[in-house]
């Protein structure tokens, strides 16, 4: 594992005026404009918690009920790993940690350079790169295999990326009743529902449907995941033009205020329910008709939301290291290096998507692995720079004195190892006239799925997993 990312390094898009004013204007789409809440127990828990339904069908939920739900959510959560041990701390401090996909609609194939509909095998593919990369530390199980029948997609990809990924698993599910199963199959890991609860390996991802709308699939995925206490991801996707106005202050407050209900139903539920603030308050590209992962003004929005969830002091889930290009060129190295440099600068703490291309259509572990380099280079630029007595080796510089050198020196051996090094970009004193960077991720790939091996799991739960697969026709 890849010494943990801290920062050091004071960096805001928001100041606390901005973030009172967009926390008010929240406040007044929630009271006084409301949403359109579907599901029938949703909806009755709302109204019988001081929530009010108007004549046009829309529930307004109050700041009351907002600020009770902001004191009730735990502001530090931890993720641990398939075998119990700890691997993230997600809270409003500095820690940040990336996450990629498991299954995408497509997959860049790191050897063919085409693209092509993803399929079952490629988990494992994706699941051991990630394992092996020490900057990834979680993946995303979605369940869009094409050669999977959709009816039983979620539940085949996550027991296949529980049977070759050993870190945390972040999921999603393509439908409500498929949600159960995911949690049953993870405490049947775990050991029961109460130790998959103590020691979570999982957490879930959701999202409303913006402008202000929270579906029966997106009330019922809350409910099911607060009543059984795993955490939880809530995450709108705002297209600036779309489906939120083309403002940035106005997306940053209509996300803010559909994040927030999420957050309030999650705690009348059940109180204390681990939540994970997620949000994309992105552009709806006027020219293509697409919502931009990589658009300069999605990773700032982003940025602004940590700084506003920050302040609320919950765990916040973002998004970088993805690109809208279809495969890896100069576009997809230069938006994803930024969004990676943006996140890492930013008070976002655990963060999605990374490899994930064409607008989040496919999946590219050449991607994954160059961005692993990325933020491997990025932690020793975040981590700041020490000004204790000690770091400014007086003692060293007088002993050298003026127009000597420190090769030699104890402290540059005690040292230079604080300095980064390289493993795919080049520092060659004499360079090739061409690019070596594809051939060596190309290579390193080629070494992963040969030699790295993923922890075995044991065999009582292979037996387990058997019998879910048996039972879903798998």
């Amino acid at each position: 594992m890849a010494t943990p990312i801290k920062r050091n390094i004071n960096f805001s898009v928001l100041n606390q005026e901005k973030i009172d004013k967009i926390h008010e204007k929240s406040m007044y789409i929630m009271e006084n404009i409301g949403m359109k809440v579907t599901g029938e127990r949703a909806v009755k828990l709302l109204l019988d918690n001081g929530a009010t339904l108007g004549d046009d069908g829309l529930i307004r939920i109050t700041r009351t009920m907002v600020d009770k739900a902001l004191k009730s959510a735990p502001k530090e959560i931890t993720l641990y790993t398939r075998d119990g041990q700890p691997a993230m701390v997600i809270n409003s401090e500095n820690q940040v940690y990336f996450g990629t996909h498991s299954d995408q609609l497509e997959i860049v194939d790191p050897f063919t350079n085409t693209v092509r509909q993803f399929l079952k095998k490629d988990i494992q593919t994706m699941c051991k790169v990630a394992d092996y990369l020490p900057n990834i530390y979680f993946v995303l199980s979605v369940g869009m295999t094409a050669d999977v029948d959709p009816k039983v997609q979620t539940q085949s990809t996550f027991i296949e990326t529980v049977k070759n990924f050993s870190k945390t698993i972040n999921f999603s599910t393509n439908d409500i009743e498929s949600l159960q199963d995911i949690i049953d199959i993870a405490a049947d890991i775990a050991g029961g529902l109460d130790k998959l609860q103590e020691k979570p390996f999982i957490f879930n991802y959701c999202e409303p449907i913006p402008p202000l709308t929270h579906p029966l699939e997106s009330t019922e995925k809350i409910y099911i995941s607060a009543e059984n206490r795993i955490p939880f991801v809530y995450m709108p996707y705002c297209m600036m033009g779309g489906t939120s106005p083309m403002s940035k202050a106005a997306t940053l407050a209509q996300c803010n205020a559909e994040a927030l209900a999420g957050l309030v139903l999650t705690q009348l539920v059940s109180e204390g329910a681990p939540f994970i603030y997620g949000a994309m308050p992105s552009v709806f590209d006027m020219r293509t008709s697409i919502g931009s992962y990589a658009a300069p003004e999605f990773h700032l929005n982003i940025a602004a939301m940590a700084d506003l969830v920050a302040y609320y002091g919950l765990p916040f889930y973002g998004t970088a290291g993805c690109s809208d290009a279809k495969v890896i060129d100069e576009q997809a190295v230069a938006e994803a290096s930024v969004e990676i440099f943006s996140t890492m600068l930013s008070k976002a703490n655990i963060i999605h998507d990374v490899g994930v291309m064409d607008h989040c259509k496919s999946v590219s572990p050449e991607l994954v692995v160059l961005a692993n380099e990325i933020i491997e280079g990025l932690k020793h630029y975040t981590a700041g720079i020490e000004v204790a007595d000690e770091d400014f080796a007086i003692d060293v510089i007088e002993k050298v004195g003026p127009g000597g050198h420190y090769l030699g020196e104890t402290h540059t051996n005690k040292n230079f190892r604080k300095v980064w090094y390289p493993s795919l970009f080049s520092r060659k004193m004499n360079n090739e006239d061409f690019s070596e960077v594809s051939g060596k991720i190309k290579v390193k790939i080629a070494d992963i799925l040969k030699e790295h091996e993923v922890p075995k799991l044991d065999d009582s739960i292979l037996e387990k997993l058997a019998k879910w697969e048996q039972k879903l026709g798998l």
